[in-house]
């Protein structure tokens, strides 16, 4: 719709200062020409456009030329904003949406309030997927947020293992990863990740420290889940299973179907990774006969082994 593009344009504008007419084609999707008549149609309804000649140049709004947002408070920005960069949204269908809301809040921020909106994306960063298990113990968790927002030393007693090791760390941001909390900090010039339920107490030092201009948190831990998931282990099993037992098997969190392809009988034969063989001979044998095994053959023989046991152990 052309009052949804104009309103684009306007918040475009305001955020970015300056854009030429193929930039603004090219973010809305329309011609040139499009740009064009929307710009007069702009200047039509008072808005105080004017056009830049040159290299540089652009379609500009005054300095200080905003519409006025009132009645949010601070901390309410920031929970709007940390929605943003999550799957949740897009699988709800939302993500559109709530990107248009997002840039007409963020257009409507005075500059010190939007230095603040882009402060929350660098020290929360929210990731909906997966790993899901019962709710953790986070009683240090206000005062690690404190420290993060605050840019001070974090004197912490980690549990590590069947011992408690002591840390001094900058925190940089914190990660929610379904119902886990993790702190992302600096540790004698390395960034390293902790999990905050297994922080046994934590301190804010009065020292700040120095936050590494290039980090992007968001960006971090994309990389860090990549690195993890490829240091995890591997064992691919080739099965063969019938419609419904291969959707159900799509819902295993630590099962990842690599290939499908269709088998005799309308069943379909497919590849799966259970990372270890134990793992695999607790899972299948779940699913009856509606899971069966081609290989690996010393799989098909542990099963038959734990068939056997089973039946020996009921058979009376």
């Amino acid at each position: 719709m052309r009052a949804d593009r104009l309103l684009s344009i306007l918040l475009l504008l305001q955020n970015r200062g300056r854009m030429t007419s193929r930039e603004l084609a090219e973010q809305l999707e329309v011609s040139e020409r499009t740009i064009f008549r929307d710009m007069e149609a702009l200047s039509a309804s008072g808005i105080p456009l004017y056009a830049e000649r040159g290299w540089g140049g652009g379609w500009v709004l005054p300095e200080g030329y905003r519409s006025q947002l009132t009645g949010l408070k601070i901390d309410e920005i920031r929970s709007l904003l940390l929605a943003h960069g999550s799957g949740m949204m897009r699988d709800l269908g939302w993500r559109e949406a709530f990107d248009a809301a997002l840039l007409k809040l963020l257009a409507a921020l005075p500059p010190s309030l939007r230095r603040d909106a882009e402060a929350v994306r660098q020290r929360i960063h929210v990731d909906g997927a997966g790993w899901y298990g019962p709710a953790e113990e986070v009683s240090c968790l206000p005062v690690v947020q404190e420290a993060v927002w605050e840019e001070r030393q974090l004197a912490v007693r980690y549990g590590r293992g069947d011992e408690v090791v002591e840390r001094e760390i900058g925190p940089l941001g914190l990660v929610a990863k379904g119902n886990t909390w993790y702190l992302i900090g600096l540790v004698d010039g390395q960034i390293r990740t902790y999990r905050v339920s297994r922080i046994r107490s934590a301190i804010i030092r009065p020292e700040s420290f120095e936050r590494p201009a290039d980090f992007d948190l968001a960006r971090y831990w994309e990389q860090s889940t990549a690195d993890f998931k490829s240091r995890l282990p591997s064992y691919l099993v080739t099965l063969q299973a019938d419609a419904s037992t291969l959707a159900l098997l799509r819902e295993e969190h630590f099962v990842k179907i690599r290939e499908t392809r269709p088998a005799a009988d309308g069943l379909t034969e497919l590849t799966a990774d259970f990372q270890t063989a134990e793992y695999a001979l607790r899972i299948i044998p779940g699913y009856g006969g509606g899971l069966r095994v081609l290989e690996p053959e010393e799989l098909r023989a542990s099963l038959l082994r734990l068939a056997e046991a089973i039946r020996q152990m009921y058979g009376h």
